[in-house]
């Protein structure tokens, strides 16, 4: 059985984009907008490097809410696969909800729900209590704490969750967490 490292993609690999028009910090909607946030790379090099398999879990309802087309998240998430290529990072998946409640209703796939935690174990032989969820947000360690995965809350722009099992200012000091609890 293997170990991974699941992540939230907006406040924890890259930058949340200020929005004045609805006062909130939210996910880049232009492929330009879209901004590594620092030591990301190095942070990801530390993970893979001590064996952990990278998964990407996102909830990216903009499409259902209207608010970008198919064709620019598409554009925003081959921004992110080439800046890892280029740092020789590699995911062994992406899993993206496109789903929203308010407008398609509920899905199977929209973090708190595991199931892409799950559909990542089946598919890749891992051991869930071995691996990691790395979030910014409340549902992002609902959503690994469901699966049995060990949770590290984000925490700059949104509070981290409680039950998380370590918070971390930011990835770097998350998989300083990892590496650390790993070897000891």
């Amino acid at each position: 059985m293997r170990r991974a490292v699941f992540l939230d993609r907006d406040g924890v690999l890259n930058s949340n984009i200020w929005n004045p028009a609805t006062g909130a910090y939210e996910s880049p909607l232009r492929p330009e907008q879209f901004e590594l946030l620092p030591k990301v790379i190095s942070a990801l090099h530390l993970l893979q490097d001590d064996g952990y398999l990278l998964f990407l879990v996102s909830n990216q309802p903009n499409y259902a809410k209207g608010k970008a087309t198919m064709r620019t998240l598409d554009a925003i998430h081959r921004r992110l696969e080439t800046a890892m290529l280029e740092a020789c990072i590699s995911f062994a998946a992406y899993y993206y909800c496109l789903h929203h409640p308010l407008v398609t209703g509920d899905c199977f796939c929209r973090k708190p729900s595991p199931y892409f935690l799950l559909k990542a174990r089946d598919l890749f032989a891992l051991d869930l209590r071995q691996s990691w969820m790395i979030g910014d947000r409340q549902t992002d360690i609902e959503c690994g704490l469901a699966a049995g995965a060990r949770t590290i809350g984000i925490g700059a722009l949104f509070p981290p969750a409680a039950e998380a099992d370590h918070i971390a200012a930011d990835l770097w000091q998350a998989a300083q967490i990892i590496v650390r609890d790993l070897n000891s």
